[in-house]
């Protein structure tokens, strides 16, 4: 059986991911929270841009509606 996409989401707790917003600004950071708009909490968030760390913020509340895409990774 398909996976669904909030079940993807909660095997990322705990975990890195790339956090994809509307505008195109992208942030990395722990998952450490979400709920079924997508609102995300991230620890040790940072911004990126060309792939680059641009700003650390520590904790950050995404709201769900800027999200376009969310996506576990691996730091090498």
């Amino acid at each position: 059986m398909a996976e669904r996409p909030l079940d993807v989401i909660h095997k990322s707790l705990d975990k890195d991911v790339l956090v994809l917003l509307k505008r195109g600004n992208e942030f990395r950071g722990k998952l450490i929270g979400y709920d079924i708009h997508l609102n995300v909490v991230l620890a040790d968030a940072e911004l990126i841009q060309d792939g680059e760390v641009v700003k650390k913020y520590g904790k950050i509340v995404i709201r769900g509606d800027n999200v376009l895409a969310l996506s576990p990774v691996e730091l090498e």
